[in-house]
């Protein structure tokens, strides 16, 4: 098992727990922290199947009334008619209705966090969330640092809010049933911590050794993405970073209707194009998005689009 700690500047703080099994103990370890009595998990039509039943046992077995809210997988659905149904489903009547005193429980991967993390910002103006990622992109990236959200059909995640979790309970296991091109998704993210901000990290996606301890890897992404939240919480200043390869990634995902590119594969063929446009200005050393390039290409991720420069520009 290993736990990190994520210290926010207003005193509060919360734990991000990586253990295998960590599912089936979920509810004591929600127990510890949630007092109350009503839990809501909100999980999608993927991982529903898989996991609910075992998140939702338990929790019954550590006391809590349950119940469970779900909705069709996919970048698709992160929008605001979903939320709309997520809201309705949180306040239907049976088993009982959300109430101020609730928890929100977000199961699955970064759309399910963003779309539960939004919904507990929002509904009665905020109510207690606690993130269980089964991705791996998620378990790397999107559950810690409190940024929740939907798309519009403008552009990716322009309406949101933060509203940072409770807890983080990572279940590396979850990771078994992760369909490959998936999983490589997640490794866009991970390239990307091993970019700005680990080099010994990216040396070993570079020799091919860094999938050889998972929870090791997971753990080295997270305690990055802890110290950028933990300096700049509202992402106005040197968590910013974090965005390497999103500028053109979110636009990429944007013109292909967030349908046929994943956001891992986006943001890697963004980083490329960032490096180059860096060694372009002169700001970034010759060869860096060849380097960038490679890695990616080792974990089967895309490293160019058909759409050209002039299609970014009408893009957001």
């Amino acid at each position: 098992m290993k736990q990190l700690t994520v210290s926010l500047p207003e005193g509060r703080s919360y734990d991000i727990t990586i253990s295998r099994g960590i599912l089936a103990r979920c509810g004591e370890e929600i127990r510890r922290i949630y007092q109350g009595n009503e839990v809501a998990v909100i999980t999608d039509s993927n991982v529903g199947p898989l996991y609910a039943k075992t998140v939702l046992d338990s929790l019954k077995g550590a006391g809590f009334s349950v119940k469970s809210v779900s909705f069709p997988a996919g970048e698709q659905s992160k929008n605001m008619d979903t939320l709309v149904q997520l809201y309705d489903g949180l306040l239907t009547p049976y088993p009982f209705p959300m109430t101020r005193g609730g928890l929100i429980v977000a199961l699955g991967g970064g759309v399910t966090g963003d779309m539960a993390g939004f919904a507990a910002a929002t509904l009665f103006r905020g109510v207690p969330f606690v993130q269980i990622p089964t991705t791996l992109l998620s378990q790397v990236d999107s559950s810690v640092g409190g940024k929740t959200g939907v798309d519009l059909p403008q552009g990716k995640n322009l309406v949101g809010a933060f509203h940072q979790p409770e807890a983080v309970l990572t279940d590396p296991e979850t990771l078994a049933t992760l369909p490959e091109r998936f999983f490589r998704d997640g490794m866009g993210e991970v390239i990307k911590y091993g970019c700005i901000s680990d080099k010994p990290l990216l040396e070993a996606l570079e020799a091919g050794t860094a999938l050889e301890d998972l929870e090791q890897l997971l753990a080295r992404c997270v305690a990055s993405k802890k110290s950028f939240v933990e300096e700049d919480t509202r992402d106005t200043g040197r968590r910013m970073i974090l965005n390497f390869g999103h500028t053109f990634g979110h636009a990429l995902e944007k013109l292909h209707n967030f349908q046929d590119l994943s956001h891992g594969e986006a943001v890697g063929i963004g980083m490329v194009l960032a490096c180059q446009v860096g060694e372009k200005l002169g700001v970034t050393p010759a060869g860096t998005a060849e380097r960038v390039r490679e890695v990616l290409k080792r974990y089967g991720l895309p490293t160019q689009d058909s759409f050209s420069w002039e299609d970014f520009s009408f893009s957001h």
